[in-house]
């Protein structure tokens, strides 16, 4: 029997809605296909919209959008993405499959597709290739309520009124495709940049995300902030609200054989899910270093990209990064989720990556077919979190797995809601074994506990001909006690469990 200890007395911060984030990027068939397929398709849509994929999304309810990238971002001027489709510039995407990108996805149907979600618009700006000028003036065309060149603009290509802009992204993976730049290089453009992102609007302000650091490289994020930071006014906290982390979760050391999304074994499972665990350590050590010059956690750690990356599928374009996902990636999906949630002191946004048809999706296309993947259930699970209040949660664990990769057998966060619900996620990492598990609430009187579950093989999947494979179902072994509940999580599962 293994206990978990939760106390709703101890509350340990806020749990900001934009951890559960997503990312959409020019590349493969995300956008196209994936999520747009313009007015004239025979898909249904709404302005070029699927509908079906835009009421999946809304279930599952997207707090905040990244777009255009990614490395596409680098290379994206904006300006080529606006008036009427058939005057817009061509491009090759020379980061993603050569690809002829032709920009009737861009401002304007961006900021449609956050407005039917009912979500947040997180901007990526141009570092790489683009001038201060260029990413002054998308500032001015999207948010400026008044007289000006790009609110005329604006006006003449069929948009009167401005947007809200929330999050702004100052480049992206600069210390790579965004420009291998060195971090003193990038955090002297970042504060140079970042001046010309205006708030146009005293209603809303701009949140700024400076690039941050690839995986372990704590030695961009010391020099980064360090340079930023320099002689910089102390309420401006070096000119940024947010500072990003990249980490993908490869089951294989090797970019050229990351590893199958399907037909692995056992030791893949337990190797992909201990390295996924080190998020937290990614996490609890750039804090770290950002505590040193923001010790009152003004700045965000906003982990913009996360998730697995494994080999494409058999016989699709190597640079579109299309993927299978399986129950290991609701697995990887449910860890990162639950650390997020118990790091939310600095973890201020998330955005998996990414949302339709790319690396870790939620949703995979098929012409008119749309399938759920097993993601996308641990995202419905977990919504409950969502601006939720962290409270304190101890569980008891075993270490499992292989003798080279060992992972804990369970793993889990809680929180409660206005309403005063207590909503508990746990995942059994284990592909075999059940586990009997106690909680014991203090000064917690349960009277009713609702449960629904995601659980199946270590490697099943939806596809589009067995789209439901891999479902949610109502979870029911549990009995209520004077302490708390009790109840046995089945092997390979992710659990919400919702208690008043």
């Amino acid at each position: 029997m293994y206990k978990m200890y939760i106390n709703p007395n101890i509350k340990k911060g806020h749990i900001n809605k934009e951890i559960y984030g997503h990312f959409s990027e020019h590349l493969g068939r995300c956008i196209y296909e994936g999520i747009f397929v313009g007015e004239d398709s025979h898909i249904p849509n709404t302005r070029g919209m699927r509908n079906d994929v835009v009421a999946a999304l809304k279930a599952i309810k997207v707090p905040v959008l990244r777009w255009p990238g990614g490395c596409f971002a680098d290379e994206y001027h904006w300006k080529d993405g606006i008036g009427p489709k058939e005057n817009r510039k061509k491009m090759i995407n020379t980061h993603w499959g050569g690809v002829v990108e032709d920009n009737s996805f861009g401002t304007h149907e961006f900021m449609e597709l956050c407005e039917q979600l009912g979500c947040e618009a997180y901007i990526n700006g141009n570092v790489g290739s683009g001038s201060v000028q260029e990413m002054n003036e998308w500032i001015e065309y999207m948010t400026f309520d008044g007289v000006s060149p790009m609110a005329t603009l604006r006006a003449q290509n069929g948009h009167p009124e401005p947007w809200k802009v929330s999050y702004f992204g100052v480049g992206n993976e600069n210390w790579g495709c965004g420009g291998n730049m060195t971090p003193e290089h990038y955090a002297n453009m970042y504060r140079r940049y970042q001046t010309y992102v205006r708030d146009y609007n005293s209603d809303s302000k701009v949140f700024k995300i400076c690039c941050g650091a690839n995986s372990n490289d704590y030695a961009w994020t010391k020099g980064v902030l360090e340079t930023c930071f320099k002689n910089a006014p102390e309420h401006l906290h070096g000119f940024m609200d947010g500072l990003s982390l990249h980490y993908y979760t490869l089951p294989k050391d090797n970019w050229q054989d990351k590893g199958n999304a399907t037909g692995f074994d056992e030791e893949e499972w337990y190797t992909t899910l201990e390295k996924t665990l080190r998020m937290e350590e990614l996490v609890k050590r750039h804090s770290t270093i950002m505590d040193e010059y923001d010790p009152e956690k003004k700045i965000g750690l906003i982990v913009d990209e996360w998730g697995t990356w494994f080999n494409v599928e058999s016989g699709t374009n190597p640079g579109f990064l299309y993927q299978q996902n399986t129950m290991r990636d609701a697995l990887v999906a449910g860890i990162n989720l639950n650390i997020f949630n118990k790091n939310c002191d600095r973890v201020k946004m998330a955005n998996i990556a990414q949302m339709v048809n790319v690396l870790q999706s939620v949703i995979l296309t098929e012409g008119e077919k749309m399938i759920l993947t097993p993601t996308y259930y641990v995202f419905y699970l977990y919504k409950n979190h969502q601006d939720a209040t962290l409270i304190h949660s101890h569980l008891q664990t075993t270490t499992i797995g292989s003798k080279a990769h060992q992972v804990p057998n369970l793993h889990e966060s809680v929180s409660m809601n206005e309403e005063g619900i207590i909503n508990i996620t746990i995942n059994n990492l284990s592909v075999t074994e059940s586990y009997e598990i106690e909680s014991i609430l203090t000064d917690w009187n349960i009277k009713d506990v609702k449960g629904t579950i995601l659980t199946n093989k270590m490697d099943a999947y939806n596809s589009f001909e067995q789209p439901e494979a891999v479902g949610l179902a109502d979870f029911t072994d549990f009995t209520l006690t004077e302490q708390g509940i009790k109840f046995t999580l089945p092997p390979c599962s992710v659990l919400h469990l919702e208690a008043k």
